[in-house]
């Protein structure tokens, strides 16, 4: 019989033990995506007010694009100074707890802060350098105003290591709640500081926007120094491996401060490659796009800013929110199966494997279909009406599936130890990028960029399902079953969405933000109820979300 499909009947203890991991992976999956998604829509509603006073379409376009100029290598340079080290403190903090290793523990969060204050005064001090031959790259109509907005983000560099290494401590004791929290008070603080000045600058001072721009991208900072005072907070009141004294520790494995360091930067680079992926993937977009535009088109250098402020930042700031549950799955899933690698449950780990790609699924498929259909009401209401705008959007929730779920891939194999083949497939996949964006750019424009990153994501999303069925042997069979039923259930509620939206396009303007908004509403609501009756009557809702489902459906009276 094959590996893994032996069939043993389960012991009370085996079945209590799923329900536990079950409940762990969405407990701390429902916390971290509240606190994504809360964050990403927070980020996604201040754009409304952010950008009329920056002056409507052209000039909140142009800001928009310096925005994200800034942001992209912030978020580079951000994660080579933290990405991988709350991910790898959360593995390591997880299993040597579940070897009853508090003192290792301690010393893992130590260590963790001493290598982030050496990381984030190196990352701030080179990107600040660097933030000129940066800017020359961009496609920026001005390369002093995106040397401006880069340095405004270093500051942010300094504090928020310290930030990301006391997440990665709390999330390895399995508790997700603070992190979330912490990411709300740092995005409302953020948006606060940020709308205040912008108002202030633009509105009652009538000054430039590349300032008002500039305020907005130090605004990081302040939400940053918000987010560490509650985690510090946080930390003295929860239990922690702090709360243990040295005897209740086994003692049975011993670490010097010096391997402990070794072995977080060992962890973290992995998941610091994975996590640049993403990002790389959008330098490449920064760097290339002007010279392609120049070459392929006749545009002028403020209509290529224009244009790719409405692809990498208009219509990005709207698939965060969709992306954030790719994300808070992946944070959730790696103190899980670390510790399932720790007492080696092999059978358990692709149990857990297959179960998260499906809830991904499960939300990821109707939340991008759904996007897709109400594009054109959904760019008017932040941005006001504009048909690139729209078509932008619905290539970019379609690529929001494949960028979560690289996401969740990525950081599931390095938390089995997969990390060297996980990397591999990322460099595949970004070698798919670089050919592909020439041709899809030349033929297709500013919607090459997304069709190059979905090519690309994609080759390295089918490598990853590869890697982890030669090594956990997960039933794909069962996987792609469950996979197609919850695309074909979100087929059908975009189908019936779009008809809703044909019916409201006989009353309704959606070149109007008033009608687009009443029109959204409506629809988000037929959506969702299409898709959750679907979900229920199935009882695929049931399979993986337990008895939740099931509470909804007696309510709700359905057999």
């Amino acid at each position: 019989m094959k590996r893994g499909y032996k069939m043993d009947v389960e012991s009370p203890k085996t079945m209590t033990d799923k329900r536990s991991h079950d409940q762990k992976m969405v407990s701390g999956t429902a916390w971290m995506t509240a606190g994504s998604m809360v964050s990403r829509i927070l980020g996604a509603l201040y754009i409304i007010p952010w950008f009329a006073w920056m002056g409507g379409q052209g000039p909140g376009d142009a800001a928009n694009a310096l925005y994200q100029m800034g942001y992209t290598p912030y978020g580079f340079f951000l994660a080579l100074a933290t990405a991988g080290v709350p991910s790898a403190i959360s593995k390591q903090v997880s299993y040597y707890n579940a070897l009853g290793e508090y003192e290792v523990s301690k010393s893992i969060y130590k260590q963790g802060l001493k290598i982030m204050a050496f990381t984030g005064v190196l990352s701030a001090v080179v990107m600040f350098i660097i933030a000129p031959v940066l800017a020359e790259a961009s496609p920026s109509a001005n390369a002093g105003e995106a040397v401006l907005v880069m340095r405004a983000l270093t500051p942010a560099l300094l504090i928020i290591p310290a930030q990301s290494v006391t997440r990665g401590f709390i999330q390895g004791h399995n508790t997700m709640a603070p992190s979330a929290i912490s990411q709300i008070l740092e995005q409302l603080s953020r948006i606060i500081f940020l709308l205040s000045t912008v108002y202030l600058i633009r509105q009652v001072y009538g000054g430039e926007v590349v300032t008002a721009v500039a305020f907005s991208t130090f605004a990081a900072f302040i939400g940053a120094v918000f987010s560490l005072i509650y985690l510090g907070y946080t930390l003295k009141r929860m239990k922690t491996a702090f709360n243990f004294d040295p005897s209740e520790s086994k003692g049975e494995v011993s670490v010097s401060p010096n391997e402990l360091i070794v072995n977080i930067i060992k962890t973290s680079i992995p998941f610091i490659v994975i996590a640049t992926g993403i990002i790389v993937f959008q330098i490449v977009d920064q760097l290339t796009y002007g010279p392609l535009m120049n070459l392929f088109s006749d545009m002028d250098e403020g209509m290529i800013e224009q244009t790719y402020g409405i692809t990498q930042a208009n219509a990005h700031k709207l698939i965060m929110v969709l992306t954030s549950f790719g994300t808070a799955m992946s944070i959730a899933s790696v103190p899980l199966i670390s510790d399932l690698i720790a007492k080696n449950n092999m059978n358990e780990v692709r149990r857990q494997f297959s179960k998260g790609i499906q809830l991904l699924l499960f939300a990821m498929f109707p939340a991008a279909i759904g996007m897709a259909v109400v594009a054109e009401p959904l760019y008017t209401i932040f941005y006001g009406h504009n048909p690139l705008g729209t078509g932008i959007t619905q290539v970019s929730a379609i690529m929001s599936i494949f960028v979560a779920l690289y996401a969740v891939l990525g950081n599931m194999l390095q938390a089995a130890n997969l990390t060297r083949p996980a990397i591999k497939a990322l460099f595949i996949g970004l070698i798919v990028k670089l050919v592909t964006q020439v041709v899809f750019v030349g033929l297709t424009g500013p919607y090459g960029m997304l069709l190059s990153a979905i090519a690309g994501f994609g080759v390295s999303c089918f490598l990853m399902m590869r890697i982890m069925h030669k090594h956990t042997h997960y039933s794909a069979k069962r996987l792609f079953r469950r996979s197609l039923l919850i695309l074909i259930l979100s087929l059908v509620m975009g189908l019936g969405t779009f008809a809703a939206k044909l019916g409201l396009g006989m009353i309704f303007n959606f070149q109007i933000p008033l009608h687009s908004l009443i029109s959204l509403m409506i629809l988000a609501a037929v959506g969702m109820a299409i898709y959750g009756y679907l979900s229920l009557k199935t009882k695929l809702a049931d399979r993986l979300i337990g008895s939740q489902a099931n509470r909804v459906r007696r309510k709700l009276r359905m057999s």
